[in-house]
């Protein structure tokens, strides 16, 4: 029989941090508050999420790899917005902005929930706020426990960042 390994999801005890982009500041605060409400109503404790704003887009990896570099967080969050326009600019900002948050989860070993939406227009960013910024939060939630559960499952042997870099 195959084993499978199911963590216990909880935001009890769970330090998230949280960086949110200002550019398109209407749907970026929807992001934020359905974020911020759905950690709240998984058990994170205000007192355990700490929130910076950065310019825009381009500007999260680095807030984020900022945050991970401090060991102080068991999962991050990138919220913001890129709204195509009649230029290439938006390909640019949703492709570097999605990798610079995928290097940094892997470069650390850090669970990040990337909710920097790219959409056509503005309806529908508005029409995506909630949800991603809700999904944001489970995906985070979930994704800490896991990482804190197999660490333990495996007896503390998961792979921390220091050995990620000689893999």
């Amino acid at each position: 029989m195959i084993e499978q390994f199911k963590p216990i999801i909880s935001g009890n005890g769970l330090r998230i941090g949280i960086v949110q982009a200002r550019f398109n500041e209407e749907v970026c605060e929807g992001l934020y508050q359905a974020c911020i409400n759905e950690l709240l109503a998984q058990g994170v404790l205000e007192d355990d999420i700490l929130y910076i704003t950065v310019p825009g887009a381009l500007e999260v990896p680095l807030a984020l790899q900022m945050l991970a570099q401090t060991e102080e967080f068991d999962a991050l969050i990138a919220l913001g917005a890129v709204i195509r326009g009649e230029t290439y600019h938006f390909e640019l900002v949703s492709n570097e902005s999605g990798a610079g948050i995928t290097k940094v989860g892997l470069d650390f070993n850090m669970p990040i929930a990337n909710a920097i939406l790219t959409t056509e227009n503005d309806e529908q960013a508005i029409e995506r706020m909630a949800t991603k910024g809700s999904e944001a939060a489970r995906v985070a939630i979930e994704m800490a426990c896991l990482y804190e559960g197999l660490d333990a499952f495996m007896g503390g042997n998961a792979v921390n960042a220091d050995d990620a870099a000689n893999i």
